[in-house]
């Protein structure tokens, strides 16, 4: 660090690669399966993880080549951040994007990757993998996106 403070607390362009790839929080929520309701648009939450997701750690098993390897995964990047309305409010990249400061439970914040699922914000414990669950429509959940 150059004194100017923390990383996480400077506007999200100054950030290099190493950095930007820090902020996630690693709680694998941008990796669930959301249904669209056609008439309306509206996005439903599901407890359905890409079969990728680690649901234990909140991280991708082949981060490198997931763009091959699932054909919808989107790459979170400055230019489409914008336009990703399911990221969770509590998502890092999202958050900082609008300016605002990191959750208390945010590992850069507590120190512990652990602090994530502790505060119930993470995939784990109530998850299943697409590997397992068969249709979307039976794994609506009433959770925030």
């Amino acid at each position: 660090m150059n004194g100017d403070g923390a990383f996480w607390e400077k506007p999200l362009a100054s950030l290099d690669r190493g950095e930007w790839e820090a902020l996630c929080d690693g709680c694998g929520r941008c990796c669930l399966h959301k249904l669209e309701d056609e008439e309306t648009g509206m996005l439903y939450a599901t407890n359905v993880a890409c079969k990728l997701l680690d649901r234990r750690n909140g991280r991708c098993l082949d981060y490198k080549h997931r763009m091959k390897r699932v054909s919808d995964c989107v790459r979170l990047d400055r230019k489409n951040l914008s336009s990703l309305d399911w990221l969770p409010d509590t998502c890092a990249y999202r958050l900082r994007a609008a300016g605002k400061p990191l959750p208390e439970w945010h590992y850069l914040i507590s120190g512990n990757r652990e602090t994530v699922h502790e505060a119930g914000q993470s995939t784990r414990g109530w998850t299943v993998s697409e590997e397992d669950a068969g249709e979307l429509e039976y794994h609506v959940v009433e959770r925030e996106l």
